[in-house]
């Protein structure tokens, strides 16, 4: 007999009634973008008008974000997330079943040299991202542009079933999934390849976790530093990953350089030159097109 967590009909790891939306899902993501970004309008009305998940939460985050901004202009950027957030929820499922081909002509890296000139010299890259635009289609298009050198940290889901389903978006161009405690043994395994790991800096970094604290977006925010420990422990170069929609279904990814482990080292003591540049950059990117941000989490929740 089957238990939890070793079905007998599948021989994935998690409990055997998760099987059918196994197949739901997978058959979903075969439907042509355009007919899913129909599901995505669905989504949109239910999240912003039925449900109004955390509706508090995105119009509090937006209004101290941007005090210079009327109610209305609130109330429209907050929807314009919502459909923007609809649209990366079927974009991500799409990744079970979209080709490869199909993938890069939706995923654009404008100046991709700024990372094959670290790999030409055996270097460790750091590309640190946030949850702008689809964070979930970087990985996946930096494996098809970097083939065999992508990488991304995660931290792994309780649930298997969605554990396992997210594993396998993520790496099936042959990106590693790395989980979130096992970074750093990943990096000193691969510090003389010419690899890059991709980071998602822009979470709320509580005290326990040491953070630098600077404004941001009119607010006292809390990052965390592991990018500067982690560069200036292994010499990393480290670039910042700015994403944005050009239209729908379609994005650009370009990079920036941003201070490395070696003036990261010379920096002066209790002081993060990589994460305020860091910082700087999503703050520019997060004005230019805030309907493109994930309002919904908390990021604010820490006070110094």
């Amino acid at each position: 007999m089957a238990t939890k967590g070793t079905p007998a009909t599948s021989g994935r790891p998690y409990a055997w009634y998760f099987e059918p939306l196994w197949w739901l899902l997978l058959g979903l993501a075969h439907l042509p973008l355009a007919v899913l970004y129909v599901f995505a309008e669905a989504i949109y009305f239910l999240l912003a008008y039925v449900v109004r998940y955390r509706w508090r939460v995105v119009t509090e985050n937006l209004r101290n974000s941007f005090p210079e901004k009327s109610p209305a202009e609130i109330e429209r950027t907050g929807k314009a997330f919502y459909r923007h957030f609809a649209q990366v929820v079927v974009e991500i499922l799409k990744l079970a079943a979209i080709s490869p081909e199909e993938m890069r002509q939706r995923m654009r890296f404008t100046n991709p040299e700024l990372m094959t000139n670290h790999f030409a010299e055996n270097r460790l890259v750091l590309s640190l991202g946030s949850h702008m635009g689809n964070w979930e289609w970087i990985l996946n298009g930096a494996a098809l542009e970097f083939p065999g050198r992508a990488a991304g940290v995660y931290k792994p889901l309780n649930n298997l079933f969605f554990e396992t389903l997210m594993r396998r978006l993520r790496t099936r161009f042959g990106a590693d999934a790395v989980p979130m405690l096992a970074t750093l043994r990943y990096l000193v395994a691969h510090r003389a390849e010419g690899r890059t790991l991709s980071l998602l800096t822009d979470q709320a970094a509580g005290p326990e976790d040491r953070p630098y604290w600077t404004q941001f977006l009119n607010q006292d925010t809390s990052f965390y530093t592991s990018a500067d420990r982690l560069a200036v422990q292994l010499d990393c170069a480290v670039l910042y990953v700015g994403i944005r929609r050009v239209r729908r279904g379609y994005y650009e990814v370009t990079f920036t350089e941003l201070p490395d482990g070696r003036a990261a080292k010379g920096a002066p003591v209790g002081t993060f030159p990589i994460t305020e540049a860091f910082a700087r950059q999503l703050e520019t990117d997060m004005r230019a097109s805030p309907e493109q941000y994930l309002w919904t989490h908390r990021r604010w929740k820490h006070k110094r």
